[in-house]
């Protein structure tokens, strides 16, 4: 018997998210028994801090479903976490959690009805977010030259197109895939075209706690009015798996946090009542997470250091990451050899890489940067980040790249791999 298969138009040729395609992907062939250097999927490499362990697991007990809003108690620890870190002024009342910050902004775009503004390039799940519920997207183009930096005229020039269109921006920074990020000058220059054409900005800082130099601010300070912060425990708490994120509003935007509460409460109800509980701890902050996020950038750092020798060696030019995990390398140089085997863009390059020489990465396409580009993304994540963060604190200097070498072994041998590779073609 033959079935008609109805899909929703925005869902066709949609596929899953390149993320965590290649992860899975990685596994696959891992468990084949092939060795995979796995630079694909961004999750932390490190452990949860043992107080937030501990945390979840006093409260492993609890059952109950929780305000739709979240448990109150960790809303007034995430307001004062803002306070504590940034000055930036929000009440309990104005956080809205969720399970992950992923599904806040899917929500967020439900609820809002306005066209969906992402610097090229971006994170991966933005735009398809954006194609499933039906927004227009708009690409806002970014140079190398610039640091991959959404520049002010460059927003100013598309509202400019049609002054009162209802907008909504993203930025991400440190950014996910470039590892770059804003100065404050930058920043504010960007947050005054925000506010001149009353766009609203959601402020992705995600990857903020695990800048490299510990100085990240919000673009925020300068467009308070206008500017939702989303944030959550996966980067820099390492607990991408618990799933908690987190939005903060200004009072300006309640109204639009009262309409996802309204979808919330008809889809996923509330997040986790352990998870919740135990995310008190880790927004609360003592001395061991502050010395594991101190030792959390240290090897961050290092490790983007040495992989940004390795790849200037083999003629890979990227942009210096401020933070997170990722680097975003150009193999601009190799055009010509490539093109001779019948390689002329980001993605059939990753995919013979991944055959060749079992490094697995990401193509810029899947960032919305042209695939002749021959741009990949990189993850720097595959180490024991357990062992790492046990060596660097009993180490106050800089760490160095014997320090990489002897407790990242998988990311340096990637970079060996694909320079060998890159000399035969």
């Amino acid at each position: 018997m033959e079935h008609t298969i109805h899909l929703n138009l925005n869902v066709r040729g949609l596929k899953p998210s390149a993320t965590l395609h290649i992860n899975e992907l990685s596994n696959q062939l891992k468990q084949q028994g092939k060795t995979v250097y796995k630079l694909g999927l961004g999750q932390s490499p490190f452990p949860v801090p043992d107080s937030v362990v501990a945390a979840l697991q006093q409260y492993a007990a609890e059952k109950d479903y929780l305000p739709v809003k979240g448990l109150w108690a960790l809303r007034e620890a995430v307001a004062k976490y803002y306070q504590r870190t940034q000055q930036i002024h929000r009440t309990a009342e104005s956080i809205l959690i969720g399970p992950g910050s992923k599904e806040l902004m899917f929500n967020l775009q439900l609820a809002y009805y306005g066209d969906l503004l992402i610097p090229s390039p971006s994170w991966v799940s933005y735009a398809p977010q954006a194609r499933i519920i039906g927004r227009q997207i708009h690409w806002l183009p970014t140079r190398v030259e610039d640091g991959w930096r959404l520049l002010p005229e460059t927003l100013a020039a598309t509202c400019r197109q049609d002054p009162t269109r209802p907008r909504l921006l993203i930025l991400n920074y440190p950014s996910n895939p470039t590892g770059r990020s804003y100065e404050a000058n930058q920043a504010a220059e960007l947050a005054a075209v925000a506010r001149e054409y009353q766009v609203i900005l959601l402020s992705d800082e995600i990857y903020g706690e695990v800048q490299f130099d510990g100085s990240h601010r919000s673009i925020a300070e300068y467009y308070p009015e206008g500017t939702i912060i989303s944030g959550g425990l996966s980067k820099w708490c390492g607990a991408g798996g618990w799933r908690l994120g987190l939005f903060s509003f200004p009072e300006q935007l309640l109204w639009l946090q009262q309409a996802m509460t309204v979808i919330i409460s008809e889809t996923f109800t509330s997040v986790s009542a352990p998870i919740q509980y135990a995310a008190i701890t880790a927004f609360n902050g003592n001395a061991e997470i502050e010395q594991y996020l101190t030792d959390s950038r240290r090897v961050l750092k290092a490790v983007a250091r040495y992989l940004m020798t390795a790849l200037h060696h083999m003629g890979a030019e990227t942009a210096e990451p401020q933070g997170g995990f990722y680097l975003f390398p150009s193999f601009a140089a190799y055009r010509e050899r490539l093109n001779a085997i019948g390689i002329h863009g980001s993605n059939a390059f990753c995919d013979q890489a991944l055959q060749a020489t079992g490094v697995a990465m990401l193509p810029a396409s899947d960032f919305g940067v042209p695939d002749e580009a021959l741009v990949t993304r990189m993850a720097f994540v595959d180490f024991d980040g357990a062992a790492a963060l046990k060596a660097a604190a009993k180490l106050s200097s800089d760490l160095d790249e014997q320090f990489v070498e002897a407790h990242c072994p998988m990311l340096c041998g990637a970079m060996t791999q694909l320079a060998r590779w890159l000399e035969t073609l």
